[in-house]
Formats: C-alpha cells, structure tokens, sequence
C-alpha cells in the first residue's frame, strides 16, 4: 500500500484539478494583497523612514506591535466590518475574494511598512553625508538613497507575499473556505487533515513549501547579483 506522501506525490504529477485550482486560488489573492500593501506601505515607509517627526518612535512601536497581531485577530476586525450588523454589511463582501484581500491587505501592511522604514533609518551614515558634502540635499539625495536601498525594499515585499501566502486565519474568516472560490492552500489543509484526507492536505503541503523555497531562493539570488 502506497504511502500518504506517495499518493500526494501521484496527486501532484496527475495535475489534479481541484489542488491546482485551489493553488492558483491562493497565489492570485496572495499577489493581490502584497500589491495593494506595497502601493499602500512603500510610501508610507518611504515618508517615516525620512521623517523628524517627534512621534516616530511612538509609530515604530505600533507597527512591530501590529507586525506581531494574530491573523484570526485581523479576521475578526474586518469580519467585524463586513458582516451584516458591520458598517460595511451593505456591500456584501463578507466570504468573497475581495475579503480575503482586503484581510490580508491590512495584515502585511505594518510588516512592509516597517521593514521599509527600517531599511532606510539603516542607510549608512557615511553616504548621507558624502552625498551632503558634493551639495546633493532634499529630494535628490532621498532619490539616490532609495535606489541603493532597492532590493532591501523587495525583500520587505517579498516578506509581505511569504506572509499571506502561509496564513489561514484571515482566509478562513473572511473567505468560507468555499470549494471552487474561496479555498486557499493553507484553509484546505486544515480541512482536509480533519477529515483524514492526509494525501490532498500533504500535496497542498509540498506545494507551499516548493513556493517558500522559490520566493527564498529568488531573494538569495537578487542579494547576491546586487552585491
């Protein structure tokens, strides 16, 4: 008798319908999310990462506070706001596509925004100053130091994907986990495992663990070329 990681294996190669369906189902939100984040924290990490503000620091704490929120607790918010009692309930958003991204939008928000405004207060002195001396101040010099911090600010992004491609909370709350629509990698793992569907659940495992490696590989790889 075949093994469980044999059967999912067989899965894998006989391109089952369903697991891939559902794997593209997981990517596309996950891409969606980290766009819309990107779009939304860059500039915000760009803005803090060169600001005086006085209330900076008071900000980074909220951030790494928000960077470690549960997901179930970001699926319970907008759940909140969705549901029919919600200020949003009207709209009809509630186990839609468009839920899970708004979800996960807001989950990785703080983490790029932070890794953003980390990467640059990093920036080494030294340049700031040089770059001072030949006369090159305001928007010039924030522009020369943005292009040598580039691919720390794509490492934030990538961060962003990795996180909302491996979560299940917000998936789970705001998606249903419905067939077809809804169901991501990490949401039919656990519903497959409790239904001792172990061979389904193992391939869905493999699946996201080739697409960590890729995106890790991918980053070593962009690190590596920019040294």
């Amino acid at each position: 008798m075949d093994s469980a990681f044999i059967r999912a294996l067989k899965l894998l190669i006989s391109l089952d319908h369903e697991i891939y369906q559902i794997v593209s189902v997981s990517v596309r939100l996950a891409l969606t999310s980290t766009l819309f984040a990107s779009i939304l924290s860059i500039p915000a990490g760009i803005l803090l990462g060169f600001s005086r503000s006085r209330f900076l620091r008071g900000i980074k704490i909220i951030l790494n506070s928000l960077m470690a929120i549960p997901t179930v607790v970001v699926g319970l918010f907008v759940y909140s706001l969705l549901s029919r009692t919600g200020m949003f309930g009207s709209m009809g958003l509630l186990f839609t596509r468009t839920a899970v991204i708004i979800g996960q939008t807001l989950l990785i928000f703080p983490i790029i925004t932070s890794m953003v405004l980390s990467v640059i207060q990093s920036v080494d002195p030294v340049l700031k100053e040089t770059l001072t001396s030949y006369g090159i101040k305001g928007s010039r010099k924030n522009l020369i130091i943005l292009r040598e911090v580039k691919t720390q600010i794509l490492l934030a992004i990538a961060a962003g994907f990795g996180r909302v491609i491996g979560e299940v909370g917000v998936s789970m709350m705001l998606g249903g986990n419905i067939r077809w629509y809804t169901r991501t990698i990490t949401t039919s793992i656990a519903l497959e495992t409790s239904k001792g569907n172990f061979e389904q659940g193992l391939a869905l495992g493999i699946v996201l663990l080739i697409i960590s490696l890729g995106i890790n590989l991918i980053l070593n790889v962009s690190v590596k070329h920019e040294a």
